[in-house]
């Protein structure tokens, strides 16, 4: 039987904003297993990128239950967390996030001065994560001078330098032109396919959605059942 990497059960979030009640998803029942990789479809606003943030722990559920690599979130401590999502989780930003002033290498080496390797290490490491990614010939490059496909491929290496077990990828093409979209979905797919890695990308592009195994999708906080599309949403794609 397939490992189950993520589990949530009844999981709900709820904030209040401008004195109005917001509620981002509720009672959400969802099961991945080890080698999937899902897209998470659905309008704007429908709790994609919630749902996101809840499996990597950069926030807290209101109430139900969820587990990722066996871990019940909800019993660590905010140091514990960051711990754990160093060693076992892969952040991938729709605006990159790098840092200006440091090289492409040096980028991608922060998450590594969390762990207890050593700066010849942490190089190493770093390198070989750029040269996956095919930017062996850029490590010297600071993000200004790299293209946004190149940016974006960086911070892909940076995701995957700890070797975590889960990537999670929130519109990964969302700043970038047509090819360099399809170099990163086909980076994306090769992880998924050549290393096992098991990842969650939110993504509102069905071209994208194309390089998942499986595709999910959310309406106003509601994970739908496998296979069912809003209806509003799926007006909308038609109609582009």
């Amino acid at each position: 039987m397939a490992d189950i990497v993520i589990e949530t059960s009844k999981l709900s979030k709820e904030f209040i904003r401008d004195q109005f009640h917001v509620v981002a998803l509720r009672d959400v029942d969802i099961e991945i297993l080890k080698g999937d990789f899902v897209a998470l479809m659905g309008p704007s606003g429908s709790g994609k990128s919630t749902l996101l943030h809840l499996i990597a722990a950069m926030d807290r559920a209101t109430s139900g239950a969820i587990a990722v690599l066996g871990e019940d979130l909800r019993r660590l401590t905010d140091r514990q967390i960051a711990h754990w999502r160093n060693a076992h989780i892969g952040f991938i930003f729709q605006s990159f996030n790098l840092i200006p002033v440091l090289t492409a290498l040096e980028n991608v080496e922060l998450p590594l001065k969390l762990t207890n390797l050593s700066k010849k290490d942490r190089i190493a490491h770093a390198e070989t994560a750029l040269k996956l990614v095919g930017l062996g010939d850029r490590m010297g490059h600071l993000p200004r001078q790299l293209s946004g496909g190149q940016e974006q491929r960086v911070a892909i290496a940076r995701a995957i330098v700890t070797d975590p077990d889960v990537i999670l990828a929130d519109e990964p093409t969302g700043n970038l032109d047509a090819g360099s979209a399809q170099e990163v979905l086909s980076l994306l797919s090769k992880l998924n396919k050549e290393y096992s890695k098991t990842i969650v990308m939110v993504t509102h592009d069905p071209h994208a959605a194309k390089f998942a195994t499986k595709v999910r999708h959310l309406d106003k906080g509601v994970l739908l059942p496998e296979g069912r599309v809003p209806e509003d949403w799926m007006a909308t794609m038609v109609a582009r």
